[in-house]
């Protein structure tokens, strides 16, 4: 989030204009996502990382109602009282929390309270928005619980992945068969449509389905670099100073692995060779009894991966997703190669455009990479994994105050991960945007690009 500076009335004015567009926008998005669940669907919680649908609603109107609301208008009583503990994640400085692990057990507030919370906390805000122009501080954090909002948006859609997994029943959040043809806000999901369909049924432009583009190796060079986030635009905290890195010269993957390549891995006994893994890869392997991506099903017909439209066939051509940094480090060994470093990453991301498969597709699950020249599917489809341990860059300093444990105190045990997902939203990510979690993870779309030393 930018440091947010003096701005004339007028200036302010266009700004909280802007971004109350902005807000009616991310914000009927993630309703839309609500949308095919039922009322129980949105109150599970499937394990302790994931957080029910319902939660997610609450939580994401209590950002907006405790750190724009009630520093705007100060005398404005809460909707509840009690939500400001229910729907608290891990903001120490605003008070205690309702355990993480239990969020599943909240039967009440019910889901139809927690629309009418929603509904409330948005008329409050887009009737300040509407007044005298609003300080261009909170003006700015408006716009970060606007960006938070769109990451529960993509974790709306993990977890009710991830819930649906356990359900023996296998249920499709969105059937194809179901999906809409209308067109969706601007900033949010499309669920389906002609354009999903067409990719379904032919994989990428010019290859037939189950062929993937053939991998390359694309050169880039080294010296005195910089990354991080510097000037106009939003980012996150942990996305600057922007400062100079020295990179020898390296080579990416032109595209993403595929499950078809993935699979030759595991065929090969690649989760049975200790030599590839790291020491806590291993261990962790051995412990959980992991086998295979998350997902994925070998039946007499073969294999086959649990998706947000159902059950469906394991497609070769398509990226590998629902992998631990532990298994893309091991596949990278057996391929020959390594994971890039998130300097590599950015520096070679940095000219090009953010275009990929994402939420606004109404796919839900990352694509074939399309033929052509240099890299392809920096963003959307699936979030890389780098070797790159998460920490802070050189002259980072939290900010002051309860959101300036947003994203600092996580720099311990957690990898980065660059580009964003299927299931992200467009305008949520760019070069610098730094994800991160631990290396066991796998509910997320999270998939692997190769990287080397270059010859």
């Amino acid at each position: 989030m930018e440091t947010a500076v003096a701005q004339p009335a007028d200036a302010r004015a266009h700004e909280a204009a802007r971004l109350a567009a902005r807000y009616r926008e991310v914000r009927a998005a993630t309703a839309l996502l609500a949308a095919p669940l039922s009322a129980e669907d949105c109150a599970l919680q499937s394990m302790p990382d994931a957080s029910p649908v319902k939660w997610h609603l609450g939580h994401t109107t209590w950002f907006f109602e405790t750190f724009v609301l009630a520093a705007a208008v100060p005398s404005l009583r809460p909707y509840h009282p009690q939500f400001r503990v229910l729907f608290n994640s891990y903001y120490n400085a605003v008070g205690p929390q309702h355990p993480r692990p239990e969020r599943g057990l909240l039967s009440r507030p019910s889901l139809a309270e927690v629309t009418r919370y929603r509904e409330a906390v948005d008329e409050r805000v887009l009737c300040w928005l509407a007044g005298p122009p609003p300080a261009a501080d909170l003006l700015a954090v408006l716009e970060l619980g606007l960006h938070h909002e769109q990451q529960h948006q993509e974790l709306i859609l993990t977890d009710v992945k991830h819930l649906f997994a356990a359900n023996p029943l296998r249920p499709a959040y969105r059937p194809a068969a179901e999906a809409p043809r209308d067109a969706a806000p601007a900033a949010g999901p499309r669920l389906g449509g002609d354009a999903a369909e067409r990719r379904d049924a032919g994989g990428a432009a010019g290859a037939r389905a189950g062929e993937p583009t053939p991998l390359r190796f694309v050169g880039c060079e080294g010296g005195l670099r910089e990354i991080g986030h510097a000037g106009p635009g939003f980012a996150f905290d942990n996305e600057g100073p922007r400062h100079r890195v020295h990179l020898e010269p390296f080579a990416l993957a032109s595209r993403l692995v595929t499950q078809g390549e993935y699979l030759a891995f595991v065929e090969d006994g690649g989760y049975e060779r200790p030599d590839l893994w790291l020491a806590d890869g291993w261990t962790w392997r051995q412990g959980e009894g992991v086998s295979a991506p998350l997902y994925w099903t070998r039946g007499e017909a073969g294999w086959s991966a649990f998706t947000l439209r159902g059950v469906a066939p394991l497609r070769p051509d398509e990226p590998v997703t629902h992998v631990s940094f532990y298994e893309a480090a091991a596949y990278a060994a057996w391929a020959g190669a390594r994971l890039a470093s998130e300097a590599e990453w950015e520096v070679a991301a940095a000219e090009a455009p953010v275009d990929g498969e994402f939420v606004e597709s109404g796919r839900l699950h990352p694509a074939p990479a399309a033929p052509g020249p240099g890299l392809r599917q920096l963003f959307g489809d699936a979030w890389e994994w780098t070797r790159s341990d998460y920490g802070p860059y050189p002259g980072y300093a939290p900010g002051r105050g309860a959101l300036g444990e947003y994203n600092g105190k996580f720099m311990c045990n957690q990898r980065v991960l660059r580009g964003g997902s299927c299931a992200t939203p467009r305008s949520h990510v760019r070069a610098t945007y730094r994800n991160f979690f631990p290396p066991t993870a796998r509910w997320q779309f999270t998939g692997i690009r190769l990287a080397r030393d270059a010859d």
